[in-house]
């Protein structure tokens, strides 16, 4: 079963045949958590690096930012039972798609938001896909625990 995973938006799930999906991340950060002693997976699509930039809309929608996204996600899994030292974090995005001259760097800075939410709370990123000027699309398979990228123009790989 295909669970979609919006703009701005978050799931969780341990439904074996679920496939969690994200589409259309540009310099948007897609990142999927799996712990594979309880096979929970969880994935957040995030647009922007920082709540300050917006306090209203990170109380309203905090998936919509990666500072306030994160964290959720985390606290999510933790109720469906993942513990934080088995959790596996694979991202992809943060590409420079919108922006032809780098004037803005939403992707670098999303990314930037990320590694520093995780380095942190001493957590890992064991593979990723991001960076370059293409769309990508992430798969998350609950079952396995496997990550798919999707890229326009090279297709699909395992991350």
């Amino acid at each position: 079963m295909k669970v979609i995973v919006g703009i701005a938006d978050m799931r969780v799930a341990n439904d074996p045949e679920s496939t969690l999906i994200t589409y259309a991340l540009g310099s948007c950060i897609g990142v999927a958590l799996y712990d594979p002693a309880v096979k929970v997976g969880g994935l957040l699509h995030y647009m922007l690096p920082e709540s300050q930039l917006d306090p209203a809309k990170a109380q309203k929608n905090p998936c919509m930012f990666g500072d306030t996204g994160i964290p959720l996600l985390f606290r999510e899994m933790y109720k469906w039972g993942a513990e934080k030292r088995r959790i596996v974090v694979k991202v992809a995005g943060g590409a420079q798609v919108m922006d032809p001259t780098g004037y803005f760097n939403i992707g670098k800075r999303n990314y930037t938001s990320l590694r520093k939410t995780l380095w942190m709370n001493s957590i890992l990123i064991e593979a990723e896909a991001v960076g370059g000027n293409v769309n990508r699309t992430v798969y998350l398979e609950i079952s396995s625990g496997k990550v798919w990228v999707k890229t326009s123009g090279d297709g699909e790989r395992e991350i």
